[in-house]
């Protein structure tokens, strides 16, 4: 069976508007923090936060 990689993150909302989210998320197993713009982007870099820790294992 395949082991799935957890990852956590920090988010923050700053602001909404054009109907979405504007803020900044912490990976907090990197230390590392990106701004987005929008919740789609918000989720892109939480994809390949995980796909990349995935590619490590």
């Amino acid at each position: 069976m395949e082991k799935k990689t957890a990852a956590k993150f920090v988010i923050e909302i700053d602001r909404c508007e054009n109907a979405t989210w504007q803020g900044s998320i912490l990976w907090t197993e990197k230390n590392i923090t990106q701004k987005f713009r929008s919740a789609l982007e918000l989720i892109r870099l939480m994809d390949s936060a995980v796909t990349m820790e995935d590619k490590k294992a």
